[in-house]
């Protein structure tokens, strides 16, 4: 009998709509319109004459510093609260934070603490991206469902006779069940993470189409006309009025969630609760949440798709700064040194990014743009194709594998190659192949590092048995709850309800997917400060190639990190 798989979405139609239309591309887009226009902000609104590269350094870094803190406190908070709560409260921040922002009148501190809440807002989003997707894929389940699903259905409890007591009925359709192959539970989560990454990247593209022109037309093309800081505030606000839109979206869209239902603000100031069918069953409320995010912490050496997915959101992460950012200042130095440039001031490579480029050198900007944006839509093309291989692929990760290799092939050879012709900003086909398959890498590390982490947190009581993909799955479902009998033998002397809920509490890590989420967001925002502080020093005193060095470095270890997990499961089963 053919494996059949389970339905991509457990979540309603507007749930999963307010989280593919809503969560998943505007945490993007907010972020790159404030990091596109901060400086217009530090230049046109404050007036800063001098360091302004300095200054949009300085607060990108402290922007990422807080975010590593606040990334596993939001999701600390989300398992308390729920992810709808979160989103609500992030996207409102960011709201806020986008109205304060362009009040400010000195960089230090006033800029410096709007850049602040920004980060606050961005971090809770960011990380509800992670933690929302097993909730929509692996909710609670319907009772049509394979029982190994059933399971983790709140609504659905195992008979306790069943679960002590040998029959010959239960034999029999143990056996007959034995005879059934049956999909893995979280098949779908794969194939939704190829979407997340699709309307991630369409969410930057909103950014650029839509959010960056404001203040040129508030500028140009308002009747009464408006200065130039006039034109950022009001652009600012307009984006600030969408924030708050996507915050209302949320709290309404992502009601009773599956699984979420009992997750209310009030959780924050009421204490535990009990379970109100069996009272001498405590819920997860009474969990200590310093203790549950060092587990999801541990899980990371512990279990292979947790560590996985944890390395696989560093080198995402990363790759992201690594083309949006190096790939421009290499291309800049380039010209510089070929004396490309038709503008004056060659000597110093600017400091403050590609705002700093495209001022002082237009032609490397223009190339860089074309580089950077080949790269982006080659990712975005191939962000379903990820997740569907993904699925099919899951005992061995061989996508996320290959995006490593290519990561480490492109990131190496971009620097050794680069060679723009005369007559700019055309170059040869070689650097387009390069940038694409650095585009194919990132993508690939976003999609498979998030699809293998919902896995894990969907299924990591049942993966330990049940290694493969799709039509690899066949094994016995009940092993998972006969294992957990057997670790707990029953006496005449134990509470029976309090051992059913040990056992279902361990079929999955649900209850942890806010931490998880918070740690993954944690590897990424680590990544990003090694990267961009190691790698700009490097570039600096070493070799102009040193970053892209550190991306092949960062996708070998995302690379053997999948040959070990694979070699791990071989061992294993």
């Amino acid at each position: 009998m053919a494996a059949q798989h389970p339905p991509l979405f457990t979540a309603s139609r507007l749930q999963t709509a307010t989280y593919l239309l809503g969560v998943c591309p505007f945490s993007i887009a907010f972020l790159v319109f404030l990091n596109s226009s901060i400086s217009f902000v530090v230049t046109d609104l404050i007036g800063l004459e001098k360091g302004e590269g300095d200054a949009v350094g300085s607060l990108g870094f402290a922007d990422e510093l807080l975010a590593l803190i606040a990334c596993p406190v939001w999701g600390l908070l989300s398992d308390k609260i729920g992810v709808r709560y979160v989103c609500t409260i992030g996207y409102t921040i960011i709201a806020l934070s986008l109205v304060l922002f362009v009040q400010a009148s000195n960089v230090y501190p006033q800029l410096l603490l709007g850049r602040l809440f920004f980060s606050l807002g961005g971090s809770a989003v960011s990380t509800m991206v992670t933690a929302t997707l097993p909730t929509i894929t692996g909710g609670n389940l319907p009772h049509q469902d394979p029982p190994h699903q059933r399971r983790s259905n709140h609504a659905w409890r195992p008979s306790l006779s069943s679960e002590i007591t040998i029959t010959p009925s239960r034999f029999e359709r143990s056996r007959s069940r034995e005879q059934i192959p049956e999909p893995a539970p979280t098949s779908s989560s794969s194939r939704l993470a190829g979407f997340v990454g699709l309307f991630a990247g369409c969410g930057a593209l909103i950014s650029l189409a839509v959010f960056l022109p404001l203040p040129a037309y508030f500028e140009k093309f308002e009747k009464s006309g408006s200065t130039p800081a006039q034109a950022i505030r009001q652009s600012f606000y307009v984006v600030a009025s969408v924030a708050l839109l996507v915050a209302i979206a949320c709290f309404f869209g992502l009601r009773n969630l599956p699984g979420e239902e009992e997750k209310h603000i009030q959780s924050l100031w009421q204490g535990s609760q009990s379970n109100e069918e069996y009272p001498g069953l405590r819920t997860r409320t009474t969990t200590n949440y310093g203790e549950d995010l060092l587990h999801a912490l541990k899980l990371g050496f512990l279990h292979p798709d947790i560590c996985l997915g944890y390395i696989g959101g560093l080198v995402a992460r990363a790759s992201s700064v690594a083309i949006s950012l190096f790939i421009p200042l290499f291309v800049n130095y380039y010209y510089r040194k070929l004396g490309l440039c038709q503008k004056t001031d060659q000597d110093k490579v600017p400091s403050g990014g590609l705002g700093d480029i495209k001022k002082s050198c237009p032609e490397a900007y223009i190339l860089a743009s074309i580089l950077t944006g080949v790269s982006q839509l080659v990712a975005l093309l191939t962000a379903p194709i990820f997740g569907y291989l993904s699925e099919r692929s899951r005992r061995y990760n061989l996508p996320l594998l290959c995006a490593a290799l290519l990561g480490i092939v492109g990131y190496m050879t971009f620097p050794l190659i680069f060679n723009p012709q005369l007559q700019v900003p055309h170059v040869n086909g070689g650097e387009f192949a390069i940038v694409s398959s650095i585009g194919i890498s990132q993508i690939g590390a976003i999609v498979c590092s998030l699809g293998i982490l919902s896995n894990g947190v969907l299924n990591i009581g049942f993966s330990d048995n049940h290694q493969g993909s799709g039509s690899e799955s066949s094994q016995e479902p009940t092993d998972s709850i006969q294992t957990a009998d057997e670790n707990n033998s029953h006496t005449e002397h134990d509470p029976l309800i309090a051992k059913q809920g040990k056992s279902l509490a361990s079929s999955d890590l649900k209850h942890l997917k806010g931490c998880i989420a918070g740690i993954y967001s944690l590897y990424g925002g680590a990544g990003i400060l090694l990267l961009t502080k190691l790698g700009g020093l490097l570039f600096d005193v070493s070799s102009t190639g040193a970053p892209f060095y550190i991306m092949a470095t960062f996708n070998a270890i995302l690379f053997l990190a999948g040959i070990g997990c694979i070699v791990w499961r071989s061992r294993k089963s």
